[in-house]
């Protein structure tokens, strides 16, 4: 079953402006199209292809392929955290800090694990590197 589209209030477009010219982007009209439809306050996960669909409620709605290169752009300057699932499509995240996930394949799911369920990660990096960042995904699947 193909994950539930959420429909959620659109940022106007002043403060959608902003948030790409603060990323050092040029805000063109589907850029800041779909930055109405990503940001507006809520942590969410999604596909590219959920964002499509939204997305065909603007006056102008952007091909799929523009979708997938401004997320891909989002993510890059930081805007946005790409989530790899292997064997899976890849998948956004608006909350761009540290934290962890669980992916249910079965419905198409990904969402944040509570922090308090999250063990401490003493990891040291081998010589000569710094950690950039530690994913973790836990798969699950109904029973």
């Amino acid at each position: 079953m193909p994950a539930m589209i959420k429909h959620v209030a659109a940022l106007p477009a002043a403060p959608a402006r902003a948030k790409l010219l603060e990323a050092g982007l040029r805000p063109t009209r589907q850029r800041v199209d779909l930055a109405k439809i990503l940001f507006n306050g809520e942590d969410r996960h999604f596909t590219a292809e959920m964002i499509h669909t939204e997305s065909r409620t603007v006056r102008h709605p952007p091909s799929l392929a523009t979708v997938y290169n401004t997320l891909h752009l989002f993510a890059e300057h930081g805007l946005l955290r790409e989530i790899a699932i292997y064997g899976a499509k890849a998948w956004y995240d608006t909350k761009t800090g540290p934290h962890f996930h669980f992916y249910r394949g079965d419905r198409e799911e990904l969402f944040d694990i509570p922090d308090a369920m999250v063990p401490l990660l003493n990891i040291a990096a081998p010589e000569g590197t710094v950690i950039e960042a530690i994913d973790v995904v836990v798969r699950l699947k109904g029973v």
